[in-house]
């Protein structure tokens, strides 16, 4: 018995010599999996696994984004097989993307071995330096120490079945800290050495994830539909479909989105994954205007929901996708009812603000601001709910002009929104309404005091005369609300009972419910406190005698009051229609400087419609009344030109009487010259046609019949307005200007060709003319031979001769010849675009810009 026991001793020992002598890739791959998943993988699983249970915890959904993500690492079921397929891909639900999607690489060091650094944790970012290990950092390392040091490749393939468990687990760690090319490169090691391996097609679902990540849509794309056409387990399908879904909202293709994502809902048997799902699908839906689908798909999101949460916000954006021509009533009543029940009675101000955007696409405006200043009134559980109602109380105020009112809401919910993108544009709209709103007010004021400088004095005393009637009830009923409001607070009688505000208040009256003891004033903590308190208590006081009897804050009619000139302040007087007379100004210099500033402010009014809020009729409008009024020239002018480019588009005929009022009035300025020809958007050739009209003009302008030119020339681009020799047609018009009507005409006609047509050669040569006529010297037209034309006092020759070619001659007695100036509108031989591309400039023809610069 000893010598076997003995002759097996020696066995074992020989065997274990020849096993340390083996090199690594020969090790029996039944240990090295075992070994690979007790020593480091486990441990690598964990990590990761904790990193998606921290962030499964932390997710909070951002319902006012526009989408949410489908997976929050939720549900986590462990599995104790990591080199099942299914228990990967179930772990792999839960990596659900975060709202701020890391975008940047990790490191960028050449792996020694595919898949990362030789046997050392990650490297971590500079600011990161000194700090402990992430998860995410600890799992990579994990994951490559167990590459390293389980590997077994034979010929070229990986041969420990562990491995792939591995770099799975590598490839999301680094797609999670944002180094989506480093998992690209580790999950290149999968596809080149276990291209056999049957859970190969999890490997590229995440290779479309890392594409994804980096905005390389097209391969990402390529990649999830190329595995939508194989036949794969049904664990990977439901992940690919999610992966799918919000990648192609990434690349902002929303139809295509929303059909995976409809087989992504009949995939899914998760009543989360549903409910997800839906209301992502629905979001979409509704961003495509197909809300009766949407509203379909939320009710959906309602049904499967299991977090209160969500089912509340799943009840709102039902009602947002109310159509206005369902059941309105039913609808109004079911909202209604639920929340009053159990839980839901928390969130009121929520389904108020719910019920308020149903009526307002019911059509019923009164009955949804009721609705909204409902929600104002109950317990806050959303702010950024509350920012919205009141948001949406200011734009019922600012469809009516109330600018004062919209302003004093859209403040009210910059001050509560959350919503970062929400408060910026709103923030911009604000901001619009304070510079509408101070032009508007100052209209409305200065159109009060000139029309009461027009009444004679019987009119201007009744006027006043009603106008303190309607005063003294004012002040009557507000008197009647000031006590009625100290009463109640119990202060006129000294009343600290139970009613009181102190009621139940350990506290004395000097530290406002502050328990620091010491000099009130001494410590800054109690003065914010008691200063937040007071102002709660009794809103803003002005510091004056009598503050308790004053009124509690400035309401709206108080701020419009102030913006119209009227001042809050009682007079002793202000009951005497004397007191307001006296204040009209008589001199007719102040009248006249009302009027102007009045028609400044209605000027940039209606400029600020359009551009602030692209209002067009409310701007035309503004700007018509404007017009009607008859302001001085130049903003008549500027008035006019905004009228006509907002409009000469899409609806001609509002611009039209701008149009004919420029062309008839004002036919000599670089506003009548745009009217006539706005923007010619190209100019490819010209026809055979035009250069025989262009020569016949031309012909008639050597003729010095300019008259004759210019009704050619005109006519010919009214019938060929985006010819090639339409600059060249506007200059020569130019010149019969300058022949017929002197040189300010000219320079006019010059200005605006040099303005539409900046990039041609005809606009590069009306600049160079301007230079010399708007130089101190005098024009003075010549014929040929250089001998100055007598001219009449309007400019116009009095006696053109034959041979008057239309060269200014300044009055020092240098000619300015169109040959020198390169300015010769003679025509060209042959086609202009031709003659162009032999110049190399086929595209001077093109105006500088879609639109033509405002004339200045």
């Amino acid at each position: 018995m000893k010598k076997n026991i003995l002759f097996l001793l020696v066995i074992c020992l020989v065997a274990s010599c020849a096993t340390k002598t083996k090199k690594p890739e020969q090790r029996s791959k039944l240990l090295k999996g075992f070994s690979t998943y007790y020593n480091t993988l486990f441990n690598a699983k964990d990590a990761l696994n904790s990193e998606f249970t921290t962030r499964d915890k932390g997710h909070k959904d951002n319902f006012y984004a526009p989408y949410i993500p489908i997976l929050t690492y939720e549900e986590q079921p462990l599995g104790s097989d990591l080199g099942q397929s299914e228990a990967f891909a179930e772990n792999s639900m839960k990596m659900a993307e975060v709202a701020n999607k890391p975008s940047g690489r990790g490191n960028s060091g050449v792996p020694n071995i595919p898949g990362g650094p030789q046997g050392n944790a990650p490297a971590r970012p500079d600011g990161e330096q000194g700090k402990g290990a992430t998860t995410l950092e600890i799992a990579e390392a994990k994951a490559l120490k167990a590459i390293n040091k389980y590997s077994v490749t034979r010929n070229g393939e990986e041969k420990n079945k562990q491995i792939f468990d591995a770099y799975m687990i590598l490839a999301q760690a680094r797609i999670y800290r944002g180094k989506s090319l480093e998992a690209l490169d580790a999950l290149n090691y999968v596809f080149t050495h276990m291209k056999d391996d049957k859970r190969i097609a999890l490997a590229r679902i995440y290779q479309g994830l890392a594409y994804n990540q980096i905005k390389d849509y097209h391969r990402a794309h390529e990649t999830f539909a190329k595995l939508k056409g194989e036949d794969i387990n049904k664990s990977y399908a439901k992940l690919l479909s999610i992966y799918y879904s919000e990648s192609l909202l990434d690349a902002g293709k929303k139809e295509d989105a929303a059909k995976e994502l409809d087989d992504a809902f009949e995939l899914n048997s998760n009543r989360k994954l549903k409910s997800r799902i839906a209301y992502l699908r629905g979001q979409v839906l509704e961003n495509l205007n197909q809300n009766d689908k949407a509203r379909e798909s939320y009710t959906a999101a309602y049904k499967y929901a299991n977090d209160f949460e969500f089912e509340v916000k799943s009840q709102i954006a039902i009602a947002k996708t109310f159509n206005g021509k369902g059941d309105y009533a039913g609808a109004k009543n079911y909202l209604e009812g639920i929340s009053k029940k159990g839980t839901y009675g928390s969130r009121k101000n929520e389904f108020y603000y719910a019920l308020g955007l149903m009526a307002n696409k019911a059509g019923k405006k009164d009955e949804a601001q009721q609705f909204f200043r409902k929600s104002l009134f109950e317990k806050v559980s959303d702010p950024q709910i509350r920012g919205l109602a009141y948001y949406e109380i200011g734009k019922s105020y600012l469809e009516k002009n109330d600018y004062i009112g919209a302003g004093s809401y859209y403040d009210s919910a910059l001050a509560v929104m959350t919503y970062e993108p929400s408060k910026i544009l709103l923030k911009d709209q604000s901001e619009y309404i304070k510079k509408i709103s101070k032009n508007y007010y100052l209209i409305k004021k200065n159109d009060s005091i000139l029309s009461l400088a027009k009444m004679d004095e019987g009119q201007k005393t009744d006027y006043f005369t009603k106008y303190i009637a309607k005063l003294k009830i004012k002040e009557e009923k507000e008197e009647l609300e000031r006590k009625r409001a100290e009463r109640s607070k119990g202060f006129d009688t000294g009343d600290y009972s139970a009613n009181s505000i102190f009621a139940n208040s350990s506290n004395a009256f000097e530290d406002f419910g502050v328990t620091t003891k010491g000099f009130y004033f001494g410590n800054t903590g109690t003065v914010s406190k008691g200063a937040s308190t007071f102002k709660q208590v009794w809103g803003d006081r002005a510091l004056a005698d009598n503050w308790r009897f004053s009124k509690k804050m400035a309401s709206i009619e108080d701020m419009k009051n102030e913006a119209l000139g009227v001042t809050s302040a009682p007079n002793p007087r202000r009951f005497e229609p004397s007191y307001y007379i006296e204040q009209i100004p008589t001199d007719q210099g102040k009248l006249s400087q009302l009027k102007k500033d009045r028609d400044t402010a209605s000027l940039g009014l209606g400029i600020m419609y359009q551009n602030y809020f692209t209002n067009t009729p409310l701007a035309t409008k503004t700007l018509y009344d404007l017009v009607d009024v008859k302001p001085e020239e130049k903003v008549m002018l500027q008035a006019l030109y905004e009228i006509f480019a907002m409009n000469y588009e899409k609806n001609p005929q509002a611009s039209e009487k701008a149009k004919q009022i420029l062309l008839t009035d004002y036919p000599y300025t670089s506003y009548a010259e745009f009217a006539r020809n706005p923007k010619n958007k190209s100019f490819v050739k010209s026809t055979e046609e035009v250069e025989n009209e262009y020569k016949k003009a031309y012909a008639l302008f050597e003729s010095e019949k300019f008259a004759e030119s210019k009704e050619v020339i005109d006519q010919t681009l009214q019938k060929f307005p985006k010819d090639a020799l339409v600059p060249k047609l506007y200059l020569l018009n130019a010149f019969n200007a300058g022949k017929a009507n002197g040189k300010e005409v000219m320079i006019l006609q010059l200005e605006q060709i040099a303005l539409n047509y900046s990039k041609t050669p005809e606009g590069i040569r009306a600049k160079e003319m301007l230079v010399y006529l708007k130089s101190d010297l005098s024009f003075q037209a010549t014929d040929n031979k250089g001998n100055a034309v007598p001219q009449q006092p309007g400019g116009a020759p009095v006696q053109p001769n034959a041979q008057n070619t239309g060269v200014p001659q300044m009055n020092n007695g240098k000619n300015i010849s169109t040959q020198t100036l390169n300015m010769d509108p003679a025509p060209q031989q042959g086609n202009p675009a031709q003659q162009q591309q032999k110049n190399k400039k086929p595209a001077e023809t093109k105006p500088a810009s879609k639109a033509p610069p405002r004339p200045q």
